[in-house]
């Protein structure tokens, strides 16, 4: 079957094959090769889902291993020894170094699992249904993960309604010209706003789907504080921004909070295995045995990889460093962008190994990341015009490829501004 054969067989849904037009068939670190052998460095990562490469050599050692030895592939959610292995090391590597005592949750294989047993627990847990979201969020595409989404393009595929929640300006929504929290607290002191008594707030640290914009940590301080003040449960969802992509193992560290629940998926299995993690306080797991449940909830070699992911990378803080540095570089090269071109409204975004370059046309990011795939970089935009170019390569790639990636944006970014000038 030809590529094109195969392309017309598919749904009308897909939506990557249609920018990045070639046949892959194999990846090594931040290196995609098609089936003709050309190359491709990946910035896009399986939209951060491979924080350690493509066939990262020492989770494919484990994995093999595993399944070499008939080891259990699929349990549901069945004791084995990969899932005590998991708990056991998530615990002492992740939780309790951070003072967590979360309860972990395996509601199914993706981020929208995560994020609906976030929502369905918060409900049954405060006896409320209204969840407050923010504007230009992305949670998933299931229909309670929609209801908290922003983008309109991907709502409208839901077919019905979306209700029980209301959606809050994000941090600088408002350019600064409006307090912090001002609408949200009126809302919830007034009692004639028509607001139901929210059950959570649900926020993504780094919002990468709605176009890379960065929360500050005093402003997911302050939110923590007004959920706490006014007992509505504070929900990060960290799918896309955890496991170290913004530097710290969670995206909201550096702002000192504690999530009553976080959502976690991507890059917890290392490898692009499918897994995902609803971390619950204790006095929120109130699920009956069952009550939430699903057939791959508990994929066992994802198990074994992101136990390996962890002993390898969050026994110290070598990684978190090199990210911080290698985002702080991309930042720098952004910048020069930004003061080179400045009838362009260009804007640099981002945290850590997050960013993007936010242009003031609707369709020249476009325009840039497609001549960027005809260059060798994989790429994608976002934000709800897709006026962002969108960077989330592998945490562990070389300065030599990030340096190449970088430059083959700048060469992009000039030619396409320039004619626009022209």
């Amino acid at each position: 079957m030809s590529a094109t054969d195969a392309t017309e067989l598919e749904s009308g849904v897909r939506s990557y094959s249609r920018n990045w037009p070639v046949v892959f068939d194999r990846a090594v670190g931040a290196t995609l090769y098609t089936e003709d052998g050309q190359e491709y460095l990946d910035f896009f990562a399986g939209a951060g889902t491979l924080n350690y490469g493509h066939n990262n050599p020492d989770l494919k050692k484990v994995l093999l291993e595993y399944l070499a030895a008939d080891s259990i592939v699929h349990s549901l959610d069945m004791l084995t020894t990969a899932r005590r292995e998991f708990l056991t090391t998530f615990s002492e590597k992740i939780l309790k170094p951070r003072g967590f005592d979360h309860k972990v949750m395996f509601p199914g294989p993706g981020g929208a699992n995560a994020v609906e047993a976030a929502l369905k627990l918060a409900r049954k847990s405060t006896g409320r249904e209204a969840i407050v979201s923010f504007t230009n969020a992305f949670h998933g595409m299931t229909l309670g993960a929609l209801s908290v989404t922003g983008n309109m393009t991907k709502r409208g595929g839901a077919g019905i309604p979306l209700v029980h929640s209301t959606p809050m300006p994000y941090d600088s929504y408002f350019q600064g010209d409006v307090e912090d929290f001002l609408y949200l607290e009126r809302m919830l002191t007034d009692t004639g706003s028509g607001l139901n008594e929210p059950a959570a707030v649900i926020v993504e640290t780094v919002q990468g789907e709605g176009g890379m914009n960065t929360a500050r940590a005093e402003w997911l301080r302050n939110l923590a504080a007004l959920c706490k003040k006014h007992e509505i449960l504070f929900i990060v969802d960290d799918i896309q921004m955890g496991c170290g992509r913004t530097g710290g193992f969670f995206s909201f560290e550096e702002a000192g909070v504690e999530p009553d629940i976080i959502t976690l998926s991507k890059s917890i299995s290392g490898y692009g295995l499918p897994l995902a993690l609803t971390l619950v306080k204790p006095e929120l797991d109130v699920f009956e045995p069952g009550e939430h449940n699903g057939t791959f909830r508990g994929f066992a070699p994802a198990f074994v990889t992101a136990t390996e992911a962890i002993n390898r990378h969050w026994s110290d803080d070598t990684l978190e460093r090199s990210t911080t540095e290698k985002g702080a570089y991309i930042e720098s090269r952004f910048n020069s962008l930004v003061a080179r071109f400045p009838e362009a409204g260009l804007v640099a975004k981002g945290r850590g190994l997050a960013r993007g370059l936010q242009f003031g046309d609707a369709g020249t990011a476009t325009t840039v990341a497609r001549k960027a795939f005809e260059r060798g970089l994989i790429m994608e935009t976002s934000g709800p015009r897709d006026e962002v170019i969108k960077l989330l390569p592998p945490l562990t790639l070389t300065h030599e490829e990030l340096t190449r990636g970088l430059g083959i944006i700048e060469e992009c970014v000039t030619e396409v501004l320039t004619e626009a000038k022209a």
